[in-house]
């Protein structure tokens, strides 16, 4: 026994957090996931964090964030099908954060109209993922073990949804500005007019 590890049968305590089994299976497949949610928590910060929306930085901030949730929701399937009772909610989020992520990232692949899709998409896998790891770990957090149990539930997505909402007004103020630049410069909508009113 360690001062970080302290084994209690099957189970074991981890810089205080509790961790259910002790099978070298369920360990490694932990230590994939722990490592991928770091990844995706600093990728998916770092990808709101950066100003530029526009290849660059935020792309690829947002690509790593992608397939860190892949890999978290792959590893967190993996876990849930071992202690599937106690688990089946953490797959149940983790499968709706792979699913946002998926719908952010296609909208902006396949260009669809305006940046609310990819948002809503990204913002709502980050809470997602927020919210399974507080609902599974946060009655052993400093603070957080004081609140009630449906804090964990709420809380990430009460903080979230106010900061994706100002996120998806402010891209669709930057469209309407950019419409508007065009029609000054004679390019209403974006389209080129020529002196007959025609557009081409």
């Amino acid at each position: 026994m360690s001062s970080l590890t302290t084994y209690r049968g099957s189970e074991v305590d981890v810089l205080g957090i509790h961790v259910p089994e002790t099978s070298p299976v369920f360990l490694a497949f932990l230590a994939v996931h722990v490592l991928a949610a770091l990844a995706a928590v600093i990728a998916g910060a770092g990808a709101a964090l950066v100003r530029r929306k526009s290849r660059g930085r935020h792309t690829r901030f947002g690509g790593v964030y992608f397939w860190a949730i892949c890999v978290v929701f792959a590893s967190a399937t993996a876990l849930a099908a071992m202690r599937l009772r106690e688990d089946y909610h953490l797959f149940l989020i983790g499968a709706a954060a792979f699913a946002a992520a998926y719908v952010g990232r296609l909208a902006r692949r396949r260009h669809w109209s305006g940046d609310r899709a990819h948002i809503i998409g990204m913002g709502g896998s980050y809470v997602a993922m927020l919210t399974a790891f507080y609902v599974d770990n946060g009655h052993q957090l400093p603070l957080w073990d004081r609140l009630p149990t449906p804090a964990y539930w709420l809380l990430p997505a009460a903080v979230g949804a106010p900061l994706i909402w100002r996120a998806t007004r402010r891209a669709s103020g930057a469209v309407v500005n950019d419409a508007g630049r065009g029609a000054d410069q004679g390019h209403p909508g974006g389209r080129l007019v020529n002196p007959e009113g025609k557009q081409s």
